[in-house]
């Protein structure tokens, strides 16, 4: 039985490292068009007007808001399975 609950801790394992390098891009596409943004002139931008700005801003946003909830997903995931093999073990410290 120990040997299963160390599998399943090394594919847990290896999920999450594969999830951490999706968000991971993520973020540094993230942190990237938040440079762009930053390096946007702050004086009569020719981008289609304010409302060119705003729509673009709005792109910025929905991207940072993809990411956070990815990350939130990550991390629900995370303390689900984790709890998931705290019970199996007490489950087996009980037998």
């Amino acid at each position: 039985m120990q040997n299963k609950i160390t599998k399943i801790l090394e594919h847990m394992a290896h999920s999450h490292e594969q999830m951490a390098r999706i968000l991971d891009a993520e973020r540094h596409v993230a942190v990237r068009m938040a440079q762009i943004v930053h390096d946007l002139p702050d004086a009569e931008p020719e981008f289609g007007g304010s409302a060119g700005v705003i729509e673009s801003a709005g792109q910025v946003n929905k991207n940072i808001i993809a990411y956070l909830n990815a990350f939130a997903d990550l991390q629900e995931a995370l303390a689900e399975q984790v709890g998931r093999v705290i019970k199996e073990l007490n489950g087996q410290e009980e037998e």
